[in-house]
Order: C-alpha cells, then structure tokens, then sequence
C-alpha cells in the first residue's frame, strides 16, 4: 500500500480501466504441458489500445500541469505509442506531433492510416539508418529536431522513456503481482516484449518494490539501441530511488534476450514471429502484432524449447498491443 500511496503522488489522466484481463489459454497450456495466462493489456486505452496507454496516463498529466498545448513524440512506422500518443491527446485537446525517421511511404497502411485519421501531424525525416546510438543519445536529438519544426511543446520520449512514463508499469506491476497470487501464481515467469525498454523497466522497479516473486524476461524486438540493457538498468534504478526506496541495478541484471527474435531488422515481420502469432490466433483466438508481441511469443516458445522455464513452471504473456500492424503485412501474414 505504501507504494499505491506514493504512485498515487504523481498527477495522473486515467484513460483506461483497471484491473486488464490476466486469462488463462487453456489449449496452450495443454499442447505446453504447463499453465500459460496471458495479461491483457492490448485492451488498453483509446484507437485500438495498447500498453503505452499506462505511461501516457502521466505523461500527458504532466503536459497539462504545464500548460503546454502541444505534444511530440516519435518512432518506427508502426509504432503502437505514437499513435496511442495522437489518440490521447485528442481527447485532452492537444495538438500531437510524431516524428518518423523514415521515408513517407506511398501508401499509409497499419498505424499510420489511424494517425491519419486522428489529425496527428506526422513528420517524415529520412536520415538512414540511425543505427548504434544509445537511447538516450536518440532522445535529445530527436528534441532538438522537434523543437526546430513545432516550436513549444511537450516531448515524450520514445516509448515513454522516462521516469515518470514508466511509473505506468511500476503500477502494473503491484496489479499483475496481485492477480498473481490470488491464482496461485505467484512462482510465475512474466514475458514481454522489449522495444524502448520502458515498459520491462518499469517492471523491474515495480515488481523489486512489492517484493513479488514472479520473474521477468524480455525478448528484444530490434536490435535498436547500443548498450540497451545499461539504459534499461539506469532507469529502472532512478525510478526506485525516485520512490524512495533505493535499488541499484547492473546491466548484467536486466533479463533481457537481445538481437535473437528479431528477425531482419526493427518494424519487419520475422519467420517464427509469424509462426508464433498464427499459433496463438488459431489456439485462442487472441490476436498479436507482426512488430511487436508475435516476436515475443516467439521469443518464449523458443526458450520453452531450451528449458528455459523448467519443466511446468507457469507463464505470463504480455500482451501489449499493436493490432493496427497487422494490416500493413496482409502479403507476409496470409
């Protein structure tokens, strides 16, 4: 409860309700032959959902707080947090901006085609590939971009990058780790994927602080960022001494699997993601995204495969959204 009341601190725009579904796959869990739960959060939020939807419940706070009538923020082509930052701002009355480094593709398809039609300024900048940069170094060039094309405004880092974004997952994990327990899961391993790192972040602070037993592993989609896991490690870090209970991490201590499910490249399907995401839809019904999630599905049947989890130990996906995507690899999906 100490932890609520000091979440409960920071201004905060609700977008969504609470708790998300954590459900069981019965079929799964027979053909893996151990209990397999998925957590909801693609049900999240406005224009489709998402899990962003958490971390921008304080992030566009903030820009009120601040007055600021304009928010900017960036990422691949079909980046789920742009569009879920363009639907958000609308309903507070904001003026979104999203910046794509990238050619404006000939035709708009997935995410784009919602941004379109949310009246999001989107911004095309092709500058090449952009490879070998640190997070952190993205970031602040990517503000000094935007603050030359919009002027005044309030930045969202990439994925909801910061501190303050990531408290979303610092709350979600007190709520998974409660769901957890009352199924008696609470040996369980959560799966996730890791794109910007924000969100497996905000899960490590969260989880260390309620004292949760359930043990995290994300599954890199990208290949995107030089020394991801000492970003990842220093955020996790300053958001639990933020809380005020300090709690160093290494770099060595970030469960994470980097460049392994990614396929080609960030933002195009990949073999086994496609495999993995037919499975799931034709198991259960649930759908995931070629991006995102079906390459961490991926990622967790293939560790199932190196005995990864043990024999029966229990898993939890997390499905953090992205359906959008689907529709702009209709060729690489049928």
């Amino acid at each position: 409860m100490q932890i609520h009341d000091r979440l409960d601190t920071f201004a905060r725009i609700p977008l969504a309700n609470y708790p998300t579904p954590l459900e069981h796959l019965p079929r799964l869990s027979a053909e893996l032959k151990r209990p397999v739960y998925i957590k909801r959060d693609d049900v999240l939020g406005p224009a489709l959902g998402g899990n962003k939807t958490r971390k921008l419940e304080y992030l566009l706070a903030d820009a009120q707080q601040q007055g600021q009538r304009k928010v900017v923020t960036f990422g691949g082509l079909q980046s789920n947090h742009a569009r879920l930052t363009a639907a958000a701002a609308n309903r507070l009355g904001l003026e979104s901006h999203l910046f794509f480094f990238e050619k404006r593709p000939r035709e708009l398809s997935g995410n784009l085609v919602i941004n379109q039609l949310l009246g999001a300024n989107m911004h095309f900048i092709p500058l090449g590939g952009g490879g070998g940069m640190t997070i952190e170094a993205s970031i602040r060039l990517v503000r000094l971009v935007a603050l030359a094309f919009v002027g005044k405004h309030y930045f969202i880092p990439v994925g909801g990058h910061n501190r303050l974004g990531c408290l979303g997952y610092v709350r979600a994990a007190l709520e998974i780790d409660t769901q957890a327990r009352a199924l008696g899961l609470e040996q369980a391993h959560l799966i996730l994927a890791a794109g910007s790192g924000g969100t497996l972040a905000g899960l490590m602070a969260g989880l260390i602080l309620c004292r949760s037993n359930i043990q995290l592993l994300g599954i890199d989609v990208g290949k995107l960022w030089k020394a991801f896991p000492v970003s990842i490690a220093a955020l996790a870090t300053e958001i639990c001494a933020w809380l005020g209970e300090p709690h160093p991490f290494t770099p060595q201590q970030v469960p994470l699997i980097e460049g392994t499910y990614v396929g080609e490249r960030y933002g195009s399907p990949s073999t086994d993601g496609l495999s993995a995401l037919k499975r799931l839809a034709r198991a259960e019904g649930i759908l995931l995204d070629p991006v995102y999630t079906a390459k961490a599905f991926a990622g967790m049947l293939g560790e199932i495969r190196k005995n990864r989890f043990g024999e029966t130990d229990p898993l939890i996906f997390l499905h953090t959204g992205g359906l959008p995507a689907l529709f702009a690899f209709p060729g690489e999906i049928l």
